[in-house]
């Protein structure tokens, strides 16, 4: 009797090349890339994504690592940000001056968290929750940008930061 794979192919026999043996050997391999790689970037990327958008909402404090920019001072709102709120990012039952202050916090405590490999879940679950709202109040239209940040975002909330996380040493030195 032939074996049956999953997807109702005949499996290769052991030492028979197949239609699917090249499919099972590149799955074989994609397989290996380790979860704390994945988070990792993960974490990064997204973090980078919320942390750029903060920074266009402050003036005072500038901090870009990877293009070389740090101006320590006391932040405060950019003349433009309370106008963003005011004309473009109206959300509902929110007045505009809360809701850049929330914006403005949000994109700057959670992406660290998340760079740090810190509260990782939760920071990923906030972040969520405002793409969410700024999927659905802000721009509807970006759903395919949108998807993308939700997806690395589930990602993090279902597996959480990896091995190159705070959470996973914090995790570690509980059970010593």
């Amino acid at each position: 009797m032939t074996p049956i794979d999953h997807h109702g192919f005949a499996k290769p026999v052991r030492g028979e090349a197949g239609p699917h043996a090249n499919d099972d050997i590149i799955a074989s391999i994609l397989s290996r890339i380790p979860h704390w790689l994945i988070a990792f970037i993960g974490r990064f990327s997204i973090a980078a994504v919320f942390w750029k958008s903060g920074q266009t909402k402050v003036q005072g404090l500038a901090i870009d690592l990877i293009d070389g920019k740090v101006e320590l001072g006391i932040p405060r709102f950019a003349d433009s940000t309370l106008d963003l709120f005011r004309e473009e990012y109206r959300l509902p039952l929110i007045p505009p001056e809360l809701a850049a202050l929330m914006a403005t916090a949000a994109e700057h405590v959670f992406p660290v968290l998340l760079l740090l490999g810190l509260a990782t879940r939760l920071s990923a679950l906030a972040l969520l929750g405002m793409t969410i709202v700024i999927q659905i109040f802000v721009y509807p239209g970006a759903y395919p940008l949108h998807g993308l940040w939700a997806t690395v975002l589930l990602y993090l909330m279902a597996r959480g930061g990896g091995a190159l996380s705070i959470d996973r040493l914090l995790a570690h030195r509980s059970l010593l």
